[in-house]
C-alpha cells in the first residue's frame, strides 16, 4: 500500500483536497479531525490535569485552551507532548486498518508533518500551496482569526516554498474547486496504474 502525506500552510486547501481524495474512494485520515475526536476523549484528562480551567462538561474547551495558549506560549510545547503520541497511534492504527483491508493508496492530513521531526515513513508527500494573499484572505475570513492569531500560527509553520521544495507532488489551490479536484483524481489515477504504464 503507497502511503501518502498530505500538508500544507493554513487556508491552502488541504481540507478540499483530502475530501477530493475520500471521494475517490481512498481512505483517508484527518490529523484535525482526530484531535477534535481527541478533546472529546482519550486527551480529557492529561490535557485537563494539565492546564486548569479548560474542560467544560467533559471535553476540552478549545476556545478556553486557545486563550491560554495565546497567554503562555511556551506552554504549546506541553499540549503537543500529551496530544501528538494520541494522534500518532491513531494514524499507525489507521494505516494499519487501510493495509488490511486492501487498499492500494491511503491518505494521512498532517499540517504540521515537516515541522514536528517525526519520521511518519510516507512514501510520499502532498503539498497543497496558494498565493500568500489569498492565504491570508482565507484564514482571516475563518471565525475567530485574528492577525495576531494568524501570524502565530504562520511563525510555526515552514514557508510555503520550504514545503513546496520537500515535496513530492504539488496541489496549488487557487483555481476553482473543480480543477483541484480534478487535479487530485488524476494523480489517484497515476498512482494506481499498474507499473510500467502511464494514464
Amino acid at each position: 500500500m503507497l502511503k501518502l502525506g498530505l500538508t500544507g500552510s493554513i487556508a491552502t486547501g488541504k481540507s478540499t483536497v483530502l475530501e477530493a481524495f475520500r471521494s475517490l474512494g481512498v481512505p483517508t485520515f484527518s490529523s484535525d479531525e482526530a484531535v477534535h475526536e481527541l478533546y472529546r476523549g482519550a486527551a480529557v484528562g492529561p490535557v485537563g490535569h494539565a492546564f486548569a480551567g479548560v474542560v467544560r462538561d467533559g471535553a476540552i474547551d478549545r476556545g478556553a485552551l486557545s486563550r491560554l495558549l495565546v497567554a503562555e506560549p511556551a506552554r504549546l510545547r506541553e499540549l503537543e507532548a500529551i496530544v501528538h503520541p494520541l494522534v500518532r497511534a491513531r494514524i499507525a492504527g489507521f494505516l494499519a486498518d487501510a493495509e488490511a483491508a486492501g487498499a492500494r493508496l491511503a491518505v494521512v492530513d498532517i499540517p504540521l508533518l515537516f515541522e514536528n521531526g517525526v519520521d511518519w515513513g510516507f512514501d510520499a508527500v502532498v503539498v497543497t500551496t496558494v498565493d500568500e494573499q489569498e492565504l491570508r484572505r482565507r484564514a482571516l475570513a475563518r471565525p475567530g482569526m485574528s492577525v495576531e492569531k494568524l501570524e502565530a500560527i504562520l511563525a510555526r509553520q515552514w514557508t510555503q516554498a520550504e514545503k513546496i521544495g520537500r515535496a513530492t507532488y504539488v496541489f496549488e489551490t487557487s483555481g476553482p474547486i473543480a480543477a483541484t479536484r480534478r487535479a487530485v483524481a488524476a494523480l489517484v489515477r497515476r498512482l494506481d496504474a499498474p507499473a510500467g504504464t502511464s494514464r
